[in-house]
């Protein structure tokens, strides 16, 4: 009769285990390493597996094609001026319902560069009439002249932000009173000025517009904006108390 696995000496014989074998101290001691190494890698496997988890549950979700971290000030989207910060076909800058922010550039416009600085003496001066640069310590005082004043003197008035509005001598006496009428104010003045070259010139400090007629409109347009204006470097002083050049009629 066959039997299996085993000889026939072994018949009806137990089965001993090999690991029910005494062992040597040896191999006790390997045996204690390998169940302590395998016990610490099960531990680090675990607490990583639930790091793992744990982040996975916390992350933000970001939108499809946005790295995670872009919200906020620096995020992009819809908002008062559009999509994605992109401002919308004919809304005025800066979310106003208004106007815009920036004045309309006057046409003709001329800017030059000139540092002040105090003289005794006489200038010979890069524009005409001046711009700017180095002037008498003494301003001019502001008002109408019907004669030629002393361009030092005008120049450190311009300083204090005053507009100086230079005619032709030739420029008609209604035309005069038309430009006198178009530039009231205690920072103004007015006065003839030989070889000009233009019927009539608008001067502050470093800017300066050529002008054909009294009656253009760039003439109010040029006082608001340079009317103790931005361009001077002492707007607001003093226009009067000072010299009063022969000529001065109001």
């Amino acid at each position: 009769m066959p039997v299996d696995g085993g000889s026939p000496g072994d018949v009806g014989a137990p089965i001993v285990d090999a690991t029910d074998a005494p062992r040597s101290p040896h191999e006790r001691r390997r045996l204690a390493w390998n169940r302590r190494f395998g016990l610490a890698l099960g531990v680090l496997g675990a607490v990583g597996v639930s790091a793992l988890l744990v982040s996975s549950v916390l992350a933000p979700a970001s939108a499809p094609g946005e790295p995670a971290g872009t919200t906020g000030a620096g995020a992009t989207g819809v908002g008062a001026t559009g999509v994605g910060g992109t401002e919308t076909p004919g809304a005025p800058s800066g979310g106003s319902s208004g106007a815009t922010t920036e004045a309309t550039p006057i046409v003709g416009l001329e800017t030059y560069f000139n540092e002040p600085s105090h003289v005794t003496t006489s200038v010979t001066y890069p524009q005409s009439p001046p711009t700017g640069g180095p002037h008498s310590p003494v301003w001019l005082d502001c008002g109408a002249y019907d004669r030629a004043v002393p361009k030092e003197n005008a120049v450190h008035s311009l300083e204090h932000g005053a507009v100086w509005a230079t005619y032709d001598p030739a420029l008609a006496p209604v035309d005069v009173a038309a430009l006198r009428a178009a530039l009231p104010g205690d920072h103004v003045i007015v006065s003839p000025y030989p070889g000009l070259g233009s019927p009539i010139v608008l001067t502050a400090w470093n800017v300066q517009l050529r002008l054909e007629s009294a009656a253009d409109p760039r003439i109010p347009a040029f006082a608001a904006a340079y009317l103790n204006g931005p361009t001077a470097p002492e707007p607001g002083e003093s226009c009067s108390g000072a010299l009063a050049a022969p000529g001065k009629v109001g």
